[in-house]
C-alpha cells in the first residue's frame, strides 16, 4: 500500500512540474511576434535566393565557363539583396561541384573549366540578411540518363524536411532519408548502380553568421539521439552517389572560413595581419573564396592566407570527392522550427497568403508552411 502512495505522489509531482513548463498557444504566438524582425529578414533572403535560382535555371546550358556562371549568379545576388557589408549579401561561395566532386568546389581566378552536356553539377549558394542565412542547393544534369539519380536525392531531401520538426531525433531523420535514397537505382551507360547516401556528409543547424552551428543532420541511419529544438534553423541536405558513398578531401582548395570561436592569435607577418583585417571587415565568420579576395583588390596573398590557416584563425575547406568516375547529386533547403509551425524557406513570399496560413497554423501547430516547390 505504501508503494502505491509513493508511486501516486511521483506521478502527481511529474504532472505538476510538466504543466509548469507547458507553453500555451497564446505564449507561442507572443514568441512569434517578438521574433518577427528575424523571420522577415530570413524571408527576404529566401526570396532573393528563389529569384536567383529561377534565373540560373533559365540560362544554364552546356558550354558555359564555370567562372562566368558563378560570377553571373553572385552579381545577381549582390544586386537583388542590396549588398551592404556584413548586413546583407552572399553567405558563402557558390559551389558548382561537378560529377564525383560532391561539395566545396568553385573556380579560382583563371580557371577554364567548361560545363559539359554529360556533367552532373551541384549548384549550392547562400544568401543572408543580418546574418540570417538561407542555404539551398539543386543539381543540374542535361542528360536525362541522370534523372533517377536526381530524383533519388530530391525525394530524400523532401523526406528529411517532412521528418524534421521540434523534438524530432536527428538519427530518425537520417534513417528515413537513407531508406528513401537507397530505394533508387540509376542506369548509366548500360550499367546499373544503386544510389547510395554519402555517409560522411550531413545537413546542419544554422546560426547567425554561422553556417554550421553545431548540430548535424545525418543522411544515414545510426546518428545521434539529439533532438531538434524550437527556434532552430536547419539546412536539410542530402547527397546521393553512384560511387562508394564516402567523400575525401581532394583537388585545389578555394573555400575558406574564419573559425567562429577563435580568440586572439598574435601574428608576426604584416601581410597576414592586413589580410585578416580584410576578412574581418568583409566576411566576418562567413565563408569566402579566393575570387572574393581578388575582387576586393587583394594580391599576392596566398602565403598570408596559408599563415592564417596554419595558426588556426582560418579553416580551409578543400573539395570533397567520391571516387573518380562516379556521380553525386545534391538537393538542399533551409527550414525554421517556429513555435507554432515548421517553415520551409524555399520559395516566394506571398504575404497575404502567408498571414492566412499562419492563422490556420494556430489551430494545427504541426502544420508546415512551405513556399512553393
Amino acid at each position: 500500500m505504501k508503494l502505491y502512495w509513493v508511486c501516486l505522489l511521483k506521478v502527481t509531482m511529474l504532472l505538476l512540474f510538466s504543466n509548469l513548463w507547458r507553453t500555451t498557444s497564446e505564449e507561442k504566438r507572443e514568441l512569434e511576434r517578438l521574433q518577427k524582425p528575424m523571420y522577415n529578414a530570413v524571408r527576404r533572403a529566401a526570396e532573393v535566393h528563389r529569384q536567383v535560382r529561377k534565373h540560373m535555371r533559365s540560362i544554364l546550358k552546356p558550354g558555359m565557363l564555370m567562372i562566368d556562371l558563378c560570377e553571373t549568379l553572385e552579381n545577381m545576388v549582390r544586386k537583388l539583396i542590396k549588398e551592404s557589408g556584413l548586413q546583407a549579401g552572399i553567405a558563402f561561395p557558390t559551389g558548382c561541384s561537378l560529377n564525383w566532386v560532391a561539395a566545396h568546389w568553385t573556380p579560382n581566378s583563371g580557371d577554364k573549366t567548361v560545363l559539359q552536356y554529360d556533367d552532373v553539377m551541384k549548384l549550392d549558394f547562400g544568401t543572408h540578411i543580418d546574418g540570417y542565412i538561407v542555404d539551398c542547393a539543386f543539381t543540374v544534369a542535361f542528360n536525362p540518363m541522370f534523372d533517377p539519380l536526381l530524383q533519388a536525392t530530391r525525394d530524400a531531401t523532401n523526406t528529411g524536411i517532412k521528418e524534421a520538426g521540434i523534438d524530432a531525433r536527428l538519427c530518425d531523420v537520417g534513417a528515413a532519408i537513407q531508406e528513401v535514397m537507397e530505394s533508387y537505382e540509376v542506369e548509366i551507360n548500360g550499367k546499373v548502380f544503386q544510389v547510395k547516401s554519402v555517409r560522411n556528409l550531413n545537413g546542419h543547424s544554422i546560426g547567425p553568421y554561422q553556417i554550421h552551428a553545431g548540430k548535424s543532420v545525418p543522411i544515414v541511419k545510426g546518428g545521434e539521439q539529439t533532438k531538434m529544438e524550437e527556434g532552430e534553423f536547419y539546412a536539410i541536405e542530402t547527397f546521393g552517389s553512384t560511387g562508394k558513398g564516402f567523400v575525401r578531401e581532394d583537388l585545389e582548395c578555394s573555400h575558406y572560413m574564419k573559425n567562429f570561436d577563435v580568440g586572439h592569435v598574435p601574428l608576426r607577418v604584416a601581410k597576414a595581419k592586413q589580410l585578416l583585417g580584410t576578412i574581418n571587415n568583409n566576411f566576418g565568420t562567413l565563408a569566402f573564396c579566393r575570387r572574393y579576395l581578388d575582387r576586393l583588390g587583394e594580391t599576392k596573398y596566398l602565403m598570408a592566407l596559408k599563415n592564417l590557416c596554419d595558426v588556426g584563425i582560418v579553416q580551409p575547406y578543400p573539395p570533397l570527392c567520391d571516387v573518380r568516375g562516379s556521380y553525386v547529386s545534391q538537393f538542399e533547403h533551409t527550414i525554421l522550427l517556429r513555435p507554432t509551425c515548421k517553415e520551409n524557406l524555399r520559395e516566394e513570399i506571398e504575404l497575404l497568403w502567408l498571414c492566412n496560413f499562419e492563422a490556420q497554423a494556430r489551430d494545427d501547430p504541426m502544420k508546415t508552411i512551405t513556399y512553393g516547390r
